[in-house]
């Protein structure tokens, strides 16, 4: 790979912390037991369903691992398992949310499962504390993994994936008292720093390896490492990481090799933009932020204020969605937020949440937790069904009824791993203390007791936020007790949604009112908040009233693509309108400004929406004359849309007739111009394939489908004509599966056209041709394709088993 001369390495930073104010730390999560609507019911659904669902689909990382300490323990005589980059990090993000919830609540049966997996663990890792299954055993694909340990870190996942090994050893010891996950952990940190940072024989020829990962994670995983253990040669590693970033290596490529895709750009602390993958920059941004926390510096403090800027004023979606464009999953030029073609990964908006709630406790400012609180409660939580057990990797802000559903897992799993390790920790994100003040972050109905200087206080929060913004708190302390409140007031209360320069509220903002005890209290909130400096006694109350009415928002002129349209929310819940609500496609709506003032709010009392508000208020829709007719538009919180059967979507309303769509309103509207097939068993059909429905399963028979029966054995093809020629973004294909004649195939593959011959489509370097039942197994071009047709070919899995499709989902780009 080209590469570009290193710069001057300095390493002259100081590791001797220099605050003298206490830090701000979050009460831990498993000191506080929620109630609210919202986290309560998730973290039940995790332990009930996700978690469960979560660790079966990493079993093929578990058998590599195993198949790996066999092959160490046989001296190398046993089958190899098969290469692959990361898929051992998303096991171990679901071991951390395990273990999570283990702490919070004890379960034999989870704790029995991770021992066993974790005994697996340390039989795969070297003497020498290396842990990489294709290096080990001597099998890695050259072009991903380089051809010997650490020589192609800025794509191998070496350190990415035992960083999130830290991150699950921590939750482990944490969980449990067990430490042989932790063992297995700290010889590794040992032995990257060894290789990294000192030189060691068997690597590397002895010389340092001296580069950063091509993925930021391990600063984080050492971060971790070292609060638990106290060992400060992790903390020095962290921010050695930092300081080696775009300094001893940059590299000079282009897409996912140019030195923006990694953040390699620059040196962290001289960066100004937040540019490249998202998820690695909010990684290293949130590393940057608790590097200076733990060290009371301000050596990163003026990159990130500028960077965070960057992001909220230019490249932050309505719902704290971040990486906009497709390819590199990343961050686009400024202002461009596309809302149907918008990527916006599900691990963007958790990166996001642990950036701001790092800069939280870095500034103490609440403006950090009202962006975290928007990309939580709307971006962070469309990330996975209702039902706990299907996710979106891209979360768009519109949709037509072609859009694929959410999916049972991905052949790159970091997105379900990510919401099953962060949904358990949102507990811990609600109470912040600094010797005698107590912050409130999230709101949420909860009771906890802070151990402060002052004395033991017992805090109960009651309400149903976020649907009512009436909030109470009781206190409890075991006599009369001075110490300071520190009540958030958020960013939606004032002037707009969430903070920065891009989005503002149309019409002026109710005040919100605060009473101690009954007596009202006028108080004005200073970076975002209101403290409360009194003796309390027990029993006091508290009482914040934040009002709620539906508000819409406009977005600044320099977003081409929210000119003419409002988007609508209700305290920090982001509204959407779904076609099953409203009689079909909702791009034919039109709304006024003033709309919101006219809003009414109910609750869903059935369906598997229940219990969550609905909005409803007047709009226009626009008829296949060119007419425009009254009617009422009904809207729910954007993170359940997608919750029931294949629909339309919405959340920048156009108040322009001319951004509506009518023709998207017709029943016969088909997927596709046509489809045809290598062969077509009599029963079944190709025209199923054109069809918007959503299945149920991979054994769904109560939709058409479309077979190779009895084709057995035979490679067999689809071929699907788009009507004319599009830019391709993203292909799922959703596997029948009888568990008999027809299955899932062996392996698959898509072909576009060239000249006069089919040639293979090079898909994205995280994506892989995934088999997986029950679900839509989705890969995205790696280079700009346009097509007006395609093939998906496949082949069986086994010499007696045939092929067949329920539904196969295309998302394109603009026409060519």
């Amino acid at each position: 790979m080209p590469m570009k001369p290193p710069r001057p390495l300095l390493l002259g930073f100081s590791l001797v912390a220099t605050a003298t104010a206490e830090p701000l730390t979050f009460v831990p999560f498993d000191q506080v037991d929620t109630s609210d609507p919202i986290w309560a019911p998730r973290i039940r659904l995790l332990v009930s369903e996700t978690l469960p669902h979560a660790l079966t689909q990493t079993e093929v990382a578990q058998r590599r691992l195993r198949l790996c300490a066999e092959w160490l323990e046989s001296g190398g005589t046993t089958p190899k398992p098969e290469a692959h980059r990361f898929n051992t990090s998303d096991l171990y993000k679901v071991m951390e949310g395990a273990a999570l919830m283990i702490q919070a609540e004890p379960d034999p049966e989870i704790e029995a499962q991770l021992d066993r997996i974790i005994d697996i663990i340390a039989r795969a890792q070297k003497d020498d504390g290396y842990l990489y299954v294709s290096h080990i055993v001597g099998n890695p694909n050259p072009r991903e993994m380089g051809d010997r340990p650490y020589s192609y870190v800025i794509h191998s996942h070496e350190l990415y994936n035992v960083g999130h090994l830290y991150e699950a050893a921590v939750a482990s010891a944490r969980a449990t008292g067990k430490t042989k996950l932790l063992e297995v952990a700290e010889k590794s940190a040992r032995h990257v720093n060894r290789v990294i940072f000192e030189g060691d024989p068997a690597y590397h020829d002895g010389k340092p390896v001296m580069q950063a990962p091509g993925h930021q994670e391990i600063e984080l995983g050492l971060l971790k490492l070292h609060e638990y253990t106290g060992n400060r040669l992790y903390l020095e590693m962290a921010r050695r990481f930092l300081d080696i970033r775009g300094v001893t290596f940059v590299p000079d490529g282009r897409g996912t090799n140019s030195p923006d895709y990694a953040q390699q750009q620059a040196p962290v602390a001289e960066q100004t933009e937040a540019v490249g993958h998202a998820v690695r920059a909010t990684y290293q941004y949130a590393a940057m932020a608790e590097t200076d926390s733990v060290l009371g510096s301000d050596d990163f403090s003026a990159a990130l204020d500028s960077i965070w800027h960057d992001i909220v004023d230019r490249k932050m979606h309505i719902t704290g969605g971040l990486g906009a464009v497709h390819g590199i999953e990343g961050f686009g030029p400024a202002y461009e937020l596309p809302n149907k073609e918008t990527y916006l990964e599900t691990c963007a908006a958790v990166g996001n949440v642990f950036f701001n709630m790092r800069m939280f406790l870095k500034h103490r400012d609440a403006r950090y937790v009202d962006v975290a609180e928007v990309a939580l409660l709307n971006n962070c939580l469309s990330g996975i069904d209702l039902d706990g057990t299907s996710f979106f990797y891209p979360n768009p802000l519109e949709a037509d009824d072609q859009h694929r559903p959410r999916s049972g897992w991905f052949g790159c799993a970091c997105c379900p791993s990510n919401v099953a390790r962060l949904i358990p920790q949102i507990p811990g994100y609600l109470y912040a203390t600094s010797g005698d003040e107590v912050r409130c972050a999230l709101y949420a109905a909860s009771e906890t007791t802070l151990d402060l200087p002052a004395g033991k206080v017992r805090l109960r929060q009651t309400g149903n936020y976020p649907w009512d913004g009436r909030i109470r708190f009781e206190m409890a302390p075991e006599q009369a007790t001075r110490f300071t409140l520190q009540l958030r007031i958020p960013t939606w209360t004032g002037r707009q949604v969430v903070p920065g320069e891009l989005y503002h509220y149309t019409e002026s903002a109710p005040g919100w009112t605060l009473k101690v005890n009954g007596t009202p209290v006028d108080a004005t909130a200073e970076s975002g908040y209101v403290a409360l400096d009194r003796t309390w006694n027990p029993g006091d109350r508290v009482e914040l009233e934040l009002p709620m009415p539906v508000r819409a928002s406009t977005c600044i002129d320099e977003v081409a693509s929210n000119r003419g349209r409002i988007a609508f929310s209700r305290g920090p819940v982001i509204l959407c309108a779904e076609g099953i609500d409203n009689d079909g496609a909702v791009q034919r709506f039109v709304v006024s400004k003033d709309a919101a003032a006219g809003a009414t709010c109910s609750k869903i009392d059935e369906g598997n929406l229940e219990g969550l508000p609905s909005v409803t208020l007047a709009a226009r829709e626009l008829k296949p004359d060119g007419k425009l007719a009254d009617r009422r538009l009904r809207l729910i919180p954007y993170f359940a849309w997608s919750n029931r059967d294949r629909s339309s979507m919405i959340t920048w309303l156009p108040t322009d007739p001319s951004l509506a769509s009518p023709d998207l309103n017709d029943p016969a509207h088909l997927k596709f111009a046509a489809v045809t097939a290598s062969h077509t068993f009599e029963n079944d059909t190709t025209h199923a394939l054109r069809q918007p429905h959503s299945p149920e399963s991979s054994a769904d028979t109560s939709i058409r489908r479309w077979t190779s029966w009895p084709e057995r054995g035979t490679p067999q093809w689809v071929e699907i004509d788009l009507g004319a020629s599009r830019r391709l973004t993203a292909v799922g294909a959703y596997f029948y599966d009888d568990k008999g004649g027809v299955q899932v195939p062996g392996s698959w593959h898509i072909e576009v056209p060239d000249g006069d011959r089919w040639k293979t489509l090079k898909i994205y370097n995280t994506d892989q041709f995934s088999t997986l039942p029950d679900s839509y197994n989705t890969v995205h071009p790696a280079e700009a394709t346009i097509t007006r047709r395609l093939r998906l070919v496949m082949t069986p899995q086994h010499d007696d088993t045939c092929v067949g499709l329920l539904s196969v989902d295309i998302e394109t780009g603009d026409d060519e």
